[in-house]
């Protein structure tokens, strides 16, 4: 199992590409909340708005689910892969009926 943290500008993004990611079952379940960022831009320290949006998916889907991504924005986010050192057994069982398994990248 992996999880994919991903900052998005607007919830509506976020909305979008979870359902896409649902659609296409490149995921099992996805969240996406409000969240403040800070960081460094050009010398100086900004802050504003944006949304995490987490995927609950399978190993090896990596590829699939960047694309699904780069198809809904344009521009440069962050995305990462989590690999949890622990998961309920119910929700694998879940996750392995929703979505195909496929081989770690």
């Amino acid at each position: 199992m992996k999880l994919y943290y991903v900052t998005l500008n607007t919830a509506d993004e976020a909305r979008q590409i979870g359902r896409s990611l649902l659609e296409q079952q490149l995921a099992v379940c996805v969240n996406w909340f409000p969240i403040t960022c800070a960081y460094r831009w050009e010398g100086e320290i900004t802050e504003e708005p944006e949304v995490v949006l987490m995927i609950k998916t399978q190993s090896g889907l990596q590829t699939e689910i960047e694309q699904a991504i780069r198809d809904q924005i344009s521009y440069t986010n962050f995305i990462a892969e989590i690999s949890p050192t622990y998961v309920n057994e119910g929700f694998l069982g879940w996750l392995s009926r929703e979505v195909p398994h496929q081989e770690a990248q």
